[in-house]
């Protein structure tokens, strides 16, 4: 988890990865909603594999919500996830290589960390600052969570990892905010259908490998050995790489 935070902190995993479609982006591709179109997908994703679902969730339903809908979040939630390792995958390479801003990170003048194990960077960025980092999280999941009239929940039928426009206003920020996180100077407004298609499928895939990527290294930090290939080129980690904060806040009343 914090490795996949302090990765926000820099660069972009844009050229990694092809993000959902703005609204002058948005087309007809079709929202996979149903099993059978899972496994139209799948083919498309990967022909050797193909649809591969051993626990069965393609035919859950959770919360006492449709079959389409559950599909929708877990599409969703495989999307999400997908992103936020591209980021961190992206962020751990930038980071074990020693690459930061110029700048102050702080007010106070603290510059960012020199540390190259990026899990021991993290850990030495203050609380107050992780706090920040939190809070706008806090706000991006808040605002993807919305449905409105131009947008549509993904367990409503709407695009499972389409992330909603800023938009200001009655109905949305009380400023205006001139830039959306995909497209924001419009490059793709004339984008062929097929394109769209490819690129959102590509993104997947991405997600997917950077996923097992993120964790790869992750793994051959925390038990040595672990991932053969990776020995003698990421630095061992002896903390707890899911901990956001070096202190167990919600642990200490309780002496932990």
């Amino acid at each position: 988890m914090k490795l996949a935070i302090a990765s926000l902190l820099v660069g972009t995993a844009a050229a990694f990865t092809a993000p959902s479609l703005s609204t002058s982006a948005r087309s007809t591709t079709q929202v996979a909603e149903t099993k059978a179109d899972l496994e139209v997908i799948a083919k498309k994703l990967n022909p050797i594999v193909g649809f591969y679902d051993p626990m069965n969730l393609a035919e859950a339903t959770f919360w006492g919500t449709t079959n389409e809908a559950t599909i929708g979040f877990l599409r969703h939630a495989e999307i999400k996830h997908g992103r936020v390792a591209m980021f961190a995958f992206v962020g751990y390479i930038v980071h074990a290589n020693g690459i930061k801003f110029p700048w102050a990170m702080q007010m106070d003048g603290s510059p960012f960390p020199s540390e190259t194990n990026p899990p021991a960077l993290w850990d030495a960025v203050s609380d107050s600052a992780k706090w920040q980092i939190f809070s706008l999280i806090f706000f991006l999941e808040f605002w993807s969570e919305l449905s409105t009239p131009t947008h549509k929940h993904y367990m409503s039928g709407g695009r499972p990892g389409d992330f909603p426009d800023f938009v200001s206003g009655p109905d949305g920020l009380p400023h205006p905010v001139p830039f959306n996180f995909y497209d924001p100077f419009k490059f793709s407004s004339k984008m062929s259908e097929e394109t769209k298609e490819r690129r959102l499928l590509a993104e997947i895939n991405n997600g997917r490998a950077a996923m097992l990527g993120i964790f790869g290294f992750l793994s051959a930090q925390c038990a040595e050995g672990s991932v053969p290939a990776l020995t003698g080129i990421v630095q061992s980690y002896a903390g707890e790489p899911m901990a956001p904060f070096t202190t167990n806040y919600l642990g200490q009343p309780f002496g932990l």
